[in-house]
């Protein structure tokens, strides 16, 4: 599952170039006027001294610049994970097909490995760059060489390791996103505790809207950048996991359909 590096890296450009437009119109236009507006009517109601009616609203929650730009790298994070999902489930569907088409009891001789290969690189050019077809063709290849089914077994081994490493290796991005949200939210802790401090003064003369606001913004941007870390981290171990089962299932299918058929004589 060979990926162009130069689409790839242009797919995450366009896909982060979205995201910031489509979560920056919602902020623009949704947002950021009904959370003026619930705050406007909490300052309505403090100074009319009825605490008790003011309620919590999701978007005072997230107004705030530091949760508009964790929702952006959601969204990044998911479009690439969703890009590299869609790669892996075209390769599990390859795994249904039969690719040798080696008849059960049918002995597999190292003169006959040309033949199979032949087989495998008879396939369509962008079904050759799965794992699959690399692995079977690496085994063949090294059959006909050494003779030595061992070898094959390992040959096979070190191809799904291999792309098991290059699997993770590439979800480096996603990895650096999840590290970056809670980042990015207690850059918003900091930022609303050294406003509230600023403001302190004003509290010790009875004034504690500023602070109050001030500590909102704090609180508030750790507890979605957390929510949201989360929700993301659920996402990479799924598809974490996904790339796992397709390097095994990948294994089994070459144990089954082709180490069985060797015969080194």
């Amino acid at each position: 599952m060979k990926n162009n590096p130069l689409t790839e890296f242009f797919f995450q450009l366009i896909a982060l170039l979205l995201a910031i437009i489509l979560v920056h119109a919602v902020y623009v236009t949704l947002v950021r006027p009904a959370a003026q507006e619930v705050l406007q009517q909490q300052r309505s109601l403090q100074a009319e001294g009825a605490t008790d009616d003011m309620e919590r609203s999701i978007y005072v929650i997230i107004k705030d610049y530091e949760q508009e730009a964790c929702f952006v790298l959601m969204l990044w994070a998911t479009s690439i994970m969703g890009y590299k999902a869609r790669l892996v489930l075209r390769e599990r569907r390859h795994l249904r097909h039969p690719v040798l088409n080696i008849d059960a009891g049918t002995r597999v001789l190292p003169e006959d490995a040309r033949k199979y290969s032949r087989a495998v690189q008879a396939l369509p050019e962008i079904e050759r760059e799965y794992l699959l077809p690399r692995a079977l063709l690496t085994a063949l290849q090294r059959f006909g060489s050494t003779r030595n089914i061992q070898d094959v077994a390992q040959a096979i081994r070190d191809a799904c390791e291999t792309e098991a490493e290059r699997l993770d290796t590439e979800l480096s991005m996603v990895r650096y996103i999840v590290w970056a949200i809670p980042s990015i939210g207690f850059i918003g802790t900091v930022r609303g505790i050294s406003q509230a401090l600023g403001q302190a003064h004003r509290a010790v003369e009875g004034d504690i809207v500023g602070v109050t606001v001030s500590l909102g913004v704090a609180f508030n941007s750790t507890f979605i950048a957390l929510i949201i870390s989360l929700f993301v981290m659920f996402l990479m171990h799924q598809l974490q996991l996904l790339q796992e089962r397709l390097v095994l299932d990948t294994q089994s299918y070459c144990d089954v359909h082709l180490l069985r058929h060797l015969s080194a004589r």
